[in-house]
């Protein structure tokens, strides 16, 4: 399942959050990528280690902690850090797939799901597309401001060059208490369902506690906390 989420559509929050991009150091992106990913990243990102960093990294992980349709779409048990990444003329990433697992020790992760959150608006730079390979389907996007791409870790993904502008998004990882992609997904639809009939039926009627018990039950059966 590939998902487009409008993460962030505060205007002031999108601004809040470039003024603290702003302040940030830059480093070369093959630094964080894997051996063979490294070949073919094009790329800066942020050393988030800053104080600068480190603020933004706790306010846009909690966004997107928070976001209700990430949260019934991706059923997660943990982020990754976030990344920032910043491509100008000429950069990008060639085809490649993420690392099923990432961090260390007690941060070690499996990695369900992958995301990319535009920073810049679509007009602002040409080319750097995301281009996702997924399933006999290829997928390009290149959205609005405050827009994330929710997408599977395991599917073959790239960044188009850049030709002409900057482009800034927010990168990271997801590993879902429900590590089955088909089951995950039919959570999301009886979660959608949910939210539907909570706008037509009263909150103790048979329908919703039938549906309150079903997603229950199977977040019992499937979820991993």
């Amino acid at each position: 399942m590939i998902l487009a989420i409008h993460a962030i559509p505060e205007a002031d929050r999108l601004a809040a959050i470039h003024d603290r991009i702003a302040l940030l150091e830059w480093r070369d992106g093959r630094e964080t990528a894997g051996a063979v990913a490294r070949a073919v990243k094009r790329n800066e990102q942020a050393a988030m280690n800053s104080t600068a960093g480190r603020s933004l990294q706790d306010e846009v992980s909690r966004i997107l902690w928070d976001h209700p349709v990430i949260r019934a779409a991706a059923q997660p048990r943990r982020f990754s850090p976030l990344l920032i990444s910043r491509t100008g003329e000429g950069g990008g990433y060639g085809a490649h797939v993420d690392n099923a697992l990432m961090g260390q020790g007690e941060r070690r992760q499996r990695t369900d799901l992958s995301f990319t959150l535009f920073l810049t608006p679509p007009q602002d730079y040409e080319g750097g597309e995301l281009v996702i390979h997924a399933a006999g389907v290829t997928q390009s996007v290149k959205g609005e401001a405050g827009h994330m791409v929710l997408y599977p870790s395991g599917s073959i993904h790239e960044v188009r060059p850049v030709t002409q502008g900057t482009r800034i998004v927010c990168v990271g990882w997801i590993e879902s208490m429900v590590a089955d992609a088909a089951c995950r997904e039919m959570l999301f639809d009886l979660e959608n369902l949910r939210a539907s009939l909570r706008a037509q039926l009263p909150a103790q009627s048979a329908e919703l506690l039938t549906l309150d018990k079903t997603i229950a039950n199977l977040l019992r059966m499937w979820a991993r906390p």
